[in-house]
């Protein structure tokens, strides 16, 4: 069951500013898709899709497995469509995540990213690409401000979350247990505990299967329990 209810993200407005008008609505309809589809895995949309997953597993009551946000997906995507034309070759090649909120605390993971199956600075020597300060920020900005600029231009995102949200309906219906940097609520993520954030994550026919630990170098490791704490904050104030 696809969840997307709730009022639409305004320009300029952050996903965390979104919290409290979309928690009312969840409110009220998370009770009535179980009361119609009590056996149903949860699948959330709506924005902001971290706060908004916390908040639908502790109003459903059901397992953590089966209330799954979209998470970083389009981030994902976005990283690794970057990389691919940076470094001329198909994303479809890269192996890169984004990890965290889906928004503006979300990490984007440059050690362990992969070109098919080669380390991604090797890669780059190995293409003569650089992969300096400058161009890993001008990625970075690519991926973390993509949907900020596709609102402003068109008012919404829905184009790339419904393909999204279709590729992980197929993963369900399928039970293919494919991995995708899926939102569940985590009993701990450094140091931080009970948050829902995007981390790599099997998907079968019911629900995460099995959470990841990605290999993540220190500053990376810190960044992600930065992800977490202002996750984690944002639930509490909301009451979830």
């Amino acid at each position: 069951m696809v969840i997307a209810a709730g009022v639409g993200q305004k320009p300029g407005e952050t996903r965390l500013e979104l919290l409290g008008r979309n928690a009312r609505v969840f409110e009220q309809v998370i009770p009535a898709v179980l009361e119609a589809a009590p056996g149903a895995v949860l699948l959330i949309a709506t924005n902001p899709v971290d706060v908004m997953t916390q908040a639908a597993t502790r109003i459903s009551g059901l397992p953590e497995s089966r209330v799954i946000g979209s998470g970083t997906i389009l981030d994902t995507a976005r990283f690794r469509a970057l990389l691919g034309e940076w470094l001329e070759v198909s994303p479809q090649s890269v192996h890169a995540y984004v990890l965290g909120e889906h928004g503006d605390s979300e990490v984007l993971v440059w050690s362990g990213a992969e070109v098919g199956g080669v380390a991604l600075e090797e890669f780059a020597r190995q293409s003569g690409k650089s992969l300096d300060e400058e161009v890993r920020r001008r990625i970075d900005d690519g991926v973390r401000r993509a949907a900020y600029r596709i609102i402003e231009g068109k008012g919404s995102t829905y184009h790339g979350i419904g393909a999204g949200l279709a590729r992980l309906v197929r993963a369900v219906l399928t039970d293919e247990r494919s991995a995708f940097t899926l939102s569940t609520l985590t009993p701990e993520v450094e140091g931080v505990r009970e948050v829902a954030l995007s981390l790599p994550r099997i998907l079968g026919a019911s629900g995460v299967l099995r959470t990841l630990e990605p290999q993540l170098s220190p500053s990376e490791r810190q960044a992600l329990g930065h992800s977490a704490q202002v996750l984690k904050q944002a639930a509490v104030e909301l009451g979830f």
